[in-house]
């Protein structure tokens, strides 16, 4: 029996022959990759399939006798069940125009030609895999959100207002299940290009330029998929009020502008007509929050905004507020959708092509995050095709004081020592690679009895350890250190997969004196080992 937890795959051909080959291939990486093979022999036995089960993906085989393979997809995708499911149609010919026509118009997703190349095929099927596991997690996510939502609800003794939030909740259901259905895409388009890329890494026959090319678009893709991740976190914990502020007198006329760098050198800039003005700017704010408003502005009116179009960011001293304007030439805002545009999952209009992309909780974000500024957001449009601006108001404080170095004061130093404690060896290598290349001394190991020796042999002035470490694991290591007269001292950041509240508060009571989420930014890093060791470390990634 197939475990019913896992994602399915169902691979429909007449031929037992051929079944039987497929079917044996992908069994080779059904433990590995974490999924179960079901076959069918003809049209009707599929349909009997996808009634019973739901599929992350079927190869379905286009001649068979009877209800061939476009009839079958036909009858599948009618059924609103089963109505998304992707489909791989396998021939032993080669497509041409009309035929591929033909399959798309009844909702194929790829082609596979036979004989069928066995790391093609399970590059285009772990995609497909990869998506559905990361549905069903959503899913489960969403309903235990749900389910706390209404265990809160039946608590409050206010009659009407739990009334109110039940109303409110049945009209999001059908913006949340269409969220679902853009995460599926957002989360697709990258493991897709990603895919691709890593497989023409191994390809003999591929040049210089085309593997540096790849690996830029490996490096852009994961950064993007990484900032999916952060924004869904970020906004559930603003939600849940868990987002703790490192506040601190700065100027975000140089922060914006370091933003804006950011787009322009990553070429996300190309082809508009940019204008900036970056007007001195002090506020009371958490720098890494205040980047978070800026990038997301921006990058909300690059997305909406054709190439050619006129993008104008500014920031201004009026009275008492700091004012960040973000000004766009785009597809603008209805005024339908204009007083909800900072609501949880609303976004506009969903064209087929889903050119904009986009969750649409990236404003929700900027929302939440700006009130914990004590400040406050707008948006303004003409209307469908007259542009969009947004506009964030903060409270103005006094410049920061500059102090001076003491004479006599070293002002520059060499790099601490570096103590890296990560037992993934690749995680490990580029990491300690990544720092060695800024001239920081770096001494490795791959267990936490290993970093525990080296820490108390060498004395590093900073150690990054994992917490999922074998052997002892993080905790155990950073207690062993402060116990330890020699090691007392030492700058001890966790590197965690794990970036909710509470795991940052389990990590800081432990005894470390930073929490860094992974993938951890390089530059944010840098940033961390380049404070003074007697610095109080603020918690990152609150």
């Amino acid at each position: 029996m197939p475990n019913t937890d896992k994602p399915k795959i169902l691979v429909v051909n007449d031929d037992a022959a051929s079944l039987l080959a497929l079917t044996s291939l992908l069994d080779q990486w059904a433990e590995e990759s974490n999924y179960d093979v079901l076959s069918a022999r003809s049209g009707q036995d599929a349909l009997r399939q996808v009634l019973r089960h739901d599929f992350a993906v079927i190869l379905l085989d286009v001649n068979m006798p009877g209800m061939d393979g476009f009839e079958t997809a036909e009858a599948i995708h009618q059924r609103p069940r089963s109505a998304d499911i992707p489909i791989i149609f396998v021939t032993a010919f080669l497509a041409d125009e009309i035929d591929r026509l033909k399959a798309y118009q009844r909702g194929a997703a790829d082609f596979l030609f036979t004989p069928v190349i066995p790391q093609v095929l399970r590059a285009k099927v772990q995609v497909f895999v990869a998506l559905a596991t990361k549905n069903e997690q959503l899913k489960r996510q969403a309903e235990k959100l749900s389910q706390r939502t209404t265990e809160l609800t039946a608590t409050n003794k206010r009659l009407v207002r739990e009334m109110e939030e039940r109303r409110a909740a049945e009209r999001k259901s059908s913006a949340k299940d269409e969220f679902l259905a853009m995460l599926g895409h957002e989360l697709r388009n990258p493991l897709s290009a990603i895919s691709s890329a890593s497989s023409l890494l191994g390809m003999p026959g591929a040049g210089a330029e085309s593997v540096g090319r790849a690996r830029l678009i490996i490096q852009r893709q994961t950064q993007h998929l990484s900032r999916i991740v952060d924004d869904l976190l970020d906004l559930s914990r603003a939600m849940s009020g868990k987002i703790l502020l490192s506040k601190k007198r700065i100027d975000i006329g140089p922060l914006v502008s370091s933003c804006l760098d950011t787009f322009r050198a990553t070429g996300r800039t190309a082809g508009y007509q940019l204008s900036s003005r970056m007007n001195a700017g002090w506020v009371d704010g958490d720098p890494t929050r205040l980047e978070q408003i800026a990038t997301n502005l921006i990058d909300n009116a690059l997305k909406y905004t054709p190439s050619g179009g006129d993008i104008e960011i500014a920031v201004d001293t009026v009275a008492e507020e700091v004012v960040l304007t973000v000004r766009d030439s785009g597809v603008g805002i209805s005024s339908e959708l204009l007083p909800h545009v900072f609501d949880v999952f609303v976004q506009g209009s969903i064209s087929i092509d889903r050119s904009q992309g986009g969750l649409g909780i990236g404003l929700s974000l900027v929302r939440r995050l700006v009130e914990l500024h004590g400040g406050s957001v707008s948006a303004t449009s003409a209307g469908s095709g007259g542009g969009s601006t947004f506009e964030i108001r903060l409270p103005r404080t006094e410049p920061a004081v500059a102090q001076e170095t003491p004479d006599g004061a070293v002002t520059a130093s060499a790099k601490p020592t570096v103590l890296l404690i990560e037992d993934n060896d690749d995680g490990r290598e580029m990491m300690a690679t990544m720092l060695a290349s800024y001239g920081y001394p770096v001494i490795q190991a791959r267990d936490g009895l290993e970093g525990v020796k080296l820490a108390t042999a060498e004395l590093p002035a900073v150690a990054l350890v994992d917490i999922g470490l074998p052997g002892i694991d993080g905790y155990e290591v950073v207690r062993r250190l402060r116990q330890h007269p020699g090691t007392a001292d030492i700058r001890l950041i966790a590197l965690t997969g794990y970036g909710l509240a509470e795991d940052q508060r389990r990590v800081l009571d432990a005894g470390f004196d930073l929490h860094l989420v992974k993938p951890v930014d390089l530059a944010t890093l840098l940033a961390r080992l380049a404070e003074p060791a007697t610095k109080a470390a603020s918690p990152a990634n609150a």
